[in-house]
């Protein structure tokens, strides 16, 4: 069964008389343990198609279902809810609590899930070290090195255990080293935890990284590599 179904999604911005068609009639599904990359230039429509399936957006028209919820018949506080259980989000501005430490961070999603304080110290302890930051968990944002506070990010996604992780343009502001180090850690969380990226990036060294691209060029898919076996076994559309 399909992680993620889009049909047929269309996202039309409109300021005064003047719209934009983000989005023109996009379709694909994600199976479960799937490594997959958004790719296009800016303005193709990459991070308004995350932020539509991580229900931070509504479509214009078409459907968007995300395990086995259709995004469009949940309420707000539902959709809040769901987004908190089901989905992990990595931005490229990192988005961390410049007042909290990294452990803080972490454990943040875990507070408003209302999740006891020792279980959720100790879940965001293991996510710090899963990223290689067990050495860091009291530094502050401003502490921390661009790459490092991305790993933050990551660590942060993880903690509440979600199915799928959403991953806008990552790697943006770090250096290509850092930012291949970033892409190889997600490689492995995907591949022992069995949880699905789809990540969008322009980036050729990171796209390599990806058993998936699908590439959009104004708001449209113009290509779709397909989906590759799954790291959780079996082949995803079979």
């Amino acid at each position: 069964m399909a992680l993620v179904k889009v049909v047929n999604v269309t996202k039309v911005y409109r300021v005064g008389r003047v719209e934009t068609h983000a989005l023109r009639g996009v379709s694909f599904e994600l199976q479960p343990g799937e490594f997959t990359a958004l790719a296009g230039p800016s303005g193709s429509g990459k991070t308004t198609l995350l932020n539509l399936i991580g229900g931070l957006d509504a479509p214009t028209q078409g459907e968007i279902e995300v395990a086995g919820e259709k995004l469009h018949t949940l309420s707000a506080n539902d959709l809040a809810d769901f987004r908190l259980k089901t989905l992990g989000f990595v931005f490229q501005t990192y988005n961390l609590i410049e007042v909290l430490t990294a452990l803080e961070n972490v454990e943040f999603p875990l507070l408003l899930q209302r999740v006891p304080a020792r279980e959720r110290r100790q879940r965001a302890q293991e996510a710090l070290a899963q990223v290689g930051l067990a050495e860091y968990l009291h530094r502050k944002p401003q502490e921390l090195s661009g790459g490092q506070q991305q790993r933050v990010a990551v660590a942060r996604a993880l903690v509440t255990r979600p199915r799928l992780v959403l991953a806008d343009e990552p790697t943006a502001n770090l250096d290509s080293q850092t930012g291949l180090h970033l892409i190889r850690l997600m490689e492995q969380l995907n591949r022992d935890l069995g949880i699905t990226f789809l990540f969008s990036t322009h980036d050729p060294k990171v796209l390599e990284a990806a058993r998936r691209v699908i590439r959009l060029r104004d708001g449209h898919v113009v290509e779709d590599t397909g989906p590759e076996s799954s790291p959780l076994g079996g082949t995803p559309g079979a």
